[in-house]
């Protein structure tokens, strides 16, 4: 199977599990709100659930509810980044943002819904012991709180009205909390469900992240505004610094490439069983969106 045919299928895996919470919940504006933003987008870090766990031997039935939870807490966040208070955006994957389509009320509590959601589906007893689940509670929290995903975006937003631009290594490190936190939590959780160590593949992600934040950053100068769904070159309208500001084009481009070799040398120990992940690795800096 093509990388992009098995990323579509576990993306509708994932989309089953959604739609299965959403089925249990009341007929309400906000759950509506909670299933429109939770749809569509490549599911990269779903993916990277699944098929780490299935690299290290496990059925993806087993993954499936981590993998969904990653993916509802990565939609809230969306939810919230494009808020007026935040990135003001008025797309996302070419649709009108939850606050342009319902109202900022209903936005603000559709993403408080959906990371809610995100930390239910952990309890989910297909994962495994409840040390496993509680590891993977405990996990997600530290990536998406205050120690990773939140952290950055209030660096993001600080340096807005910073007197001087950020550094590389001050955007380095925003970024690993901002982007990169939620992606190794998303790649280690198959080590966690298998009972491995996740040394390896946090590696993995730790290089992955800071790759497809540098993808980004180039996608918003260079790409194509209908094929990414969303607002570009925002950043430089905003006057904020990125690894194509301070590296220029083409060294963010080698810089984008040598952390994906990094990536996928740290998958070595796993062999031809790595190959899906190295596939994702490549696919991270040559996608349009």
């Amino acid at each position: 199977m093509s990388f992009p045919a098995l990323l579509a299928a576990d993306a509708a895996l994932i989309q089953a599990r959604l739609d299965a919470a959403f089925a249990t919940l009341p007929d309400q504006a906000v759950i509506h709100a909670m299933a429109y933003a939770s749809a569509g987008g490549k599911r990269l870090r779903g993916f990277l659930t699944l098929e780490s766990a299935r690299m290290l031997g496990l059925r993806s039935e087993t993954a499936i509810p981590a993998a969904a939870s990653v993916e509802a807490l990565h939609a809230y966040s969306l939810v919230h980044d494009d808020l007026p208070a935040m990135d003001n955006d008025a797309l996302r994957r070419g649709l009108p943002t939850v606050h342009v389509k319902w109202d900022e009320a209903t936005a603000i509590l559709a993403g408080d819904a959906l990371q809610t959601l995100a930390f239910d589906l952990l309890t989910d007893p297909a994962l495994g012991s409840a040390e496993t689940r509680l590891a993977l509670v405990a996990g997600l929290a530290k990536a998406s709180g205050a120690q990773g995903m939140v952290l950055g975006q209030a660096l993001d937003i600080a340096a807005e009205s910073a007197a001087t631009p950020l550094n590389l290594d001050q955007i380095t490190h925003l970024q690993a909390g901002k982007t990169g936190a939620l992606i190794c939590h998303a790649a280690e959780s198959g080590a966690i469900l298998a009972g491995e160590n996740p040394a390896a593949l946090r590696a993995y992600a730790t290089a992955l992240g800071l790759a497809f934040q540098i993808a980004d950053d180039i996608l918003d100068v260079t790409g194509d505004a209908q094929k990414a769904g969303k607002r570009l070159q925002k950043d430089a309208a905003a006057g904020k610094a990125t690894f194509v500001s301070l590296l220029g084009l083409d060294a963010a481009r080698a810089r984008a490439i040598s952390l994906i070799t990094e990536a996928c040398d740290h998958l070595a120990p796993y062999g031809a069983s790595a190959q899906n992940l190295i596939d994702c690795a490549r696919f991270v800096i040559a996608r349009e969106s």
